[in-house]
Formats: structure tokens, C-alpha cells, sequence
């Protein structure tokens, strides 16, 4: 059992890292591109400000464990938007096979949880 939560942490550690990482890349190079970008493909620009803001709080939560499953399903939906609106008419080759990784991920999290050094045990005295 023990095992299993380790492959936990880690798998919610790098997911977090990894939104965490791509939502404060969005800010610090201007969310006006990412506002700009969003409305090229036809989607409206406030979105950005959504998408960045989970990216980046919601990769803070997970790396926390905070909210976890909450947070991991909410990232399989972006991920999920991101593959149907944008990657899939690529492919999946330098298309949306990363995109499929990181929802696979979230999905596994959504699921099963991480509950080792996750603050959600502290807050909730969980066993």
C-alpha cells in the first residue's frame, strides 16, 4: 500500500509542477498573448485568464495536496478542451499526445487520490 501512495506523490508532485510551471509562464509572458492567442482560434479571451489561473493555482494545490481529486478533475476537463479544440486535428504525434499523458495523469489522480504528505490529511485528520 505503501508503494501505491509513493507512486502517488509523485505522479501528483509532477503534475503539479508541470501546470504550476505553464500557468505562471502565461502571466510572466503576458497573458495578453495567451488573451490574443485564444481569440485566433475562435475562443473568447477571458478564457485565458481562467486556464492560466487553474494552471497555476491549481498546480500549487496538487504539489500541496490540497482539494487533489477536486483540482485533478478539473485539469482532465482542461485537458480534455485542450485535445478537442486545438491538438487532435494535429494528431497525435507532436500533437496531442502530451496533452494525453497529462490527462491520464490527472484521471488517475481524480480517481484514486494521493493522501501521503498531502495537506488535505492535516486538515481533514485523515488516516
Amino acid at each position: 500500500m505503501f508503494r501505491n501512495e509513493v507512486g502517488a506523490l509523485i505522479v501528483r508532485v509532477v503534475l503539479g509542477l508541470i501546470f504550476a510551471v505553464h500557468g505562471l509562464v502565461k502571466f510572466q509572458e503576458g497573458i495578453g498573448n495567451t488573451v490574443g492567442w485564444f481569440e485566433s482560434i475562435n475562443l473568447p479571451g477571458f478564457l485565458a485568464y481562467g486556464v492560466a489561473g487553474l494552471e497555476l493555482v491549481g498546480g500549487i494545490l496538487l504539489i500541496i495536496g490540497l482539494a487533489t481529486r477536486i483540482v485533478a478533475g478539473l485539469f482532465v476537463l482542461l485537458m480534455a478542451g485542450a485535445i478537442i479544440t486545438v491538438k487532435f486535428a494535429v494528431g497525435f504525434v507532436n500533437g496531442y499526445e502530451f496533452d494525453l499523458a497529462l490527462m491520464a495523469m490527472a484521471a488517475f489522480l481524480a480517481i484514486a487520490g494521493s493522501k501521503l504528505y498531502a495537506v488535505d490529511n492535516r486538515l481533514f485528520d485523515q488516516k
